[in-house]
């Protein structure tokens, strides 16, 4: 272990604890502990794959492919369906960012890592704040459904 992947564990957990920060402030289930763990999980995951790897270079993206197949699990798990429509794909999409943020941290992509930190923020935050008047000017301005243009025939 050398002081880059001490580096590596450190940013995953930090740009996790980033996203995970939004996650616990608008009260989602998957909030602080949940996305740095994730992402820490994820960087380890990759630096153990590269080390693995200079012997055998298909564990890297055998290893890769099972971390982004975990994740899809949990991702799944964060997904309700109810009568009322579908609840937690943001959360599923923040916890295969977070992972995602975390292998990069894990392979020595820092600036890749920060930059898509910053971005995934940007979407929480900002898009956050127009969803619900875009959802209201929606509910406004619908378009008639081709059924229900045949049940008023």
């Amino acid at each position: 272990m050398g002081l880059g992947d001490v580096l590596s564990v450190a940013l995953a957990a930090v740009f996790g604890a980033a996203i995970g920060l939004e996650r616990e402030i608008s009260g989602k289930a998957a909030g602080l502990r949940t996305n740095v763990l994730i992402s820490l999980g994820a960087a380890l995951f990759t630096i153990i794959s590269k080390e693995m790897g200079s012997e055998h270079a298909e564990s890297v993206t055998r290893i890769a492919a099972g971390v982004v197949a975990g994740i899809g699990f949990l991702g799944a798990g964060a997904i309700i369906q109810d009568r009322g429509g579908v609840h937690g794909l943001t959360t599923a999409a923040s916890i295969w960012l977070v992972s995602s943020i975390g292998m990069a941290c894990g392979a020595g992509s820092y600036i890749l890592a920060g930059i898509s930190t910053l971005i995934g923020l940007l979407v929480l935050v900002g898009l956050g704040r127009l969803e619900k008047p875009l959802e209201r000017y929606g509910r406004k301005h619908k378009p008639e459904s081709f059924f229900e243009k045949q049940e008023k025939n």
